[in-house]
C-alpha cells in the first residue's frame, strides 16, 4: 500500500514538474514589431497574458504606451530577433514586411535558429512565400497569420487569425494567437492565410458599399435610418456592415461612424487590400467585377480626402457625390 502510494506520489510530482516547466517555457519573451492601431492592442494582450514583450516600431512614440505597462523597447527588428525566439509582426504593407525581415536592421540579420516568425500583416501571398524561403535559409520558421476584426476586436482579444505555414508549427503559433484572438484557423501552406484574408476583405468592401448605398437610398425615400437598419438586420439583407459596423452616423454607438469616421480600418488600407485582390485575380485569371469596382471607389475616396478615415466613410462619400 505504501509502495503504491509512493509511486502515485512520484507520478504526481513528476507531472507537476512537467506542467511547471511547460508553463515557464510558454512565458519566454515574445518579440513584437509594428505597434500601430492593430499591433499595439495585440501586444498589450500578450502582456496581459503574462508574456514578456520585446517591441519596436519605426515611430518611437508608438512604443511609449506599451513601455509604460511593462514591455521592453528596443531600437530595431534585428535587436528584437537577438532577444526573442518567437516574434510577431503587424505592418501596413508588403514593402514594410520585406524591410522588417530582410532589411539592413531586419529580423533575419540576427534571427536565431528555430525561431518562430508570425506575420499578421495583410500582404501579397507571394511576399509571404518569399519571406518563408528567406527565413528557412536562416533556420527559422515563417508563418502568415493575417487578422479579421478591426481595432475593437484587437483591443478585446476577439480577432480571427487565418494561418498559413508548416502544419507542425501551428500549435506553437496558436498558443500566442489565442491570447490575441477568439479564433485561429489553419488554412494550409504559407500564403493561404493571406489568400483567405484578401478574399474576406474584398467581400467586406463590397458589403460596406452595398450597405452604404442601401441606407442612403432608404433615407432619401423618407425612412428613419435606425428603423431601416433594424429592418435590414431582421431580414435577408442582414450583414456585418449593417448589424455590427453600420456606416450611418447616429445608427450605432461605438463604431467609427459615431465618431466622424475616426479609428477603425482606414480607407487607404482597404484600397491597398483591394489592390492585392485585384493583382491576385489578374494572376489567376479570376473575374471580380464587383471587387474591381470596389477597388476603384476606395481609390477615388483616398484622392478626395478620405484616406485616413475609416472605410465605412463610403456612406459620407456617396452623400457628397450626390451634392448634399
Amino acid at each position: 500500500m505504501t509502495c503504491l502510494y509512493s509511486v502515485s506520489r512520484i507520478k504526481l510530482i513528476n507531472c507537476a514538474i512537467t506542467i511547471s516547466t511547460r508553463s515557464m517555457a510558454s512565458k519566454t519573451p515574445v518579440g513584437f514589431v509594428g505597434l500601430g492601431n492593430m499591433g499595439s492592442p495585440m501586444a498589450k494582450n500578450l502582456l496581459k497574458n503574462g508574456y514578456p514583450v520585446i517591441a519596436t516600431d519605426v515611430f518611437p512614440e508608438s512604443c511609449k504606451e506599451l513601455q509604460d505597462i511593462g514591455a521592453q523597447v528596443v531600437d530595431s527588428p534585428a535587436e528584437v530577433a537577438e532577444k526573442a525566439d518567437r516574434i510577431l509582426t503587424m505592418l501596413p504593407s508588403s514593402p514594410n514586411v520585406i524591410e522588417v525581415y530582410t532589411g539592413p536592421n531586419g529580423i533575419l540579420k540576427k534571427v536565431k535558429k528555430g525561431t518562430l516568425l508570425i506575420d499578421s500583416s495583410t500582404i501579397d501571398p507571394a511576399v509571404s512565400r518569399e519571406m518563408a524561403v528567406a527565413a528557412e535559409k536562416m533556420g527559422a520558421v515563417f508563418m502568415d497569420a493575417p487578422v479579421s476584426g478591426g481595432v475593437g476586436a484587437a483591443s478585446m482579444a476577439k480577432l480571427t487569425f487565418m494561418v498559413g505555414g508548416v502544419k507542425e508549427e501551428y500549435n506553437a503559433a496558436q498558443e500566442l494567437l489565442t491570447c490575441m484572438g477568439a479564433n485561429a484557423v489553419y488554412c494550409g501552406q504559407v500564403g493561404t492565410g493571406q489568400a483567405a484574408k484578401i478574399c474576406n476583405n474584398m467581400l467586406l468592401a463590397i458589403g460596406m458599399i452595398g450597405t452604404a448605398e442601401t441606407m442612403n437610398l432608404g433615407i432619401r425615400l423618407g425612412l428613419d435610418p435606425k428603423l431601416l437598419a433594424k429592418i435590414l438586420n431582421m431580414s435577408s439583407g442582414r450583414c456585418w456592415s449593417s448589424d455590427t459596423y453600420n456606416p450611418v452616423p447616429g445608427v450605432m454607438e461605438g463604431v467609427p461612424s459615431a465618431n466622424n469616421y475616426q479609428g477603425g480600418f482606414g480607407t487607404t488600407l482597404m484600397a491597398k487590400d483591394l489592390g492585392l485582390a485585384q493583382n491576385t485575380a489578374t494572376d489567376t485569371k479570376t473575374p471580380i467585377p464587383l471587387g474591381s469596382l470596389a477597388h476603384q471607389i476606395f481609390r477615388v475616396m483616398c484622392s478626395r480626402g478620405y484616406a485616413n478615415k475609416d472605410f465605412s466613410s463610403v456612406f459620407q462619400f456617396l452623400r457628397e457625390e450626390e451634392g448634399q
